[in-house]
This record gives C-alpha cells, structure tokens and sequence, in this order.
C-alpha cells in the first residue's frame, strides 16, 4: 500500500472519489501512469510540487475525476 495517498483526502473530496483503500491503490497506478513514474517516493515527489499550485492542483483533482469516471 502506498503511504503517500493518506495525504491526498481532499484531492480525493475535491474530485467526488470514495477515500477507500481500494481506490487509494487505483489512484496509485493512476497518478504513476499519468507521471510516467514507477515508484512511489517519485510518485509523491512529482504530485507534491503539482499541489503547491493552485492551478496545477486542480489538474491533478480533474485526472483524478477522469481516472474514476
């Protein structure tokens, strides 16, 4: 299980995404996917600096949306 998804609950809330454990994982292969990343540390890395922008932040929520739909 990936550690670093515990911090993104409000990206979770913001894209109308279940915070579940199943979907935790999801997001995971998802996020390293759309990075083109194959670890977690860099998965995090990469989607911690997307985040400090509010822009860049809502790119992630909207892939994320995407991702569920």
């Amino acid at each position: 299980m990936t550690r670093y998804t515990r911090y993104l609950e409000e990206v979770f809330e913001k894209a109308g995404v279940e915070f579940t454990k199943e979907n935790k994982r999801r997001a995971d292969k998802h996020f390293k996917q759309w990075l083109d990343k194959t670890n977690c540390s860099e998965t995090w890395k990469e989607l911690k600096i997307l985040l400090e922008d509010s822009a860049k932040k809502e790119e992630v929520i909207k892939n994320l949306r995407v991702a569920f739909s």
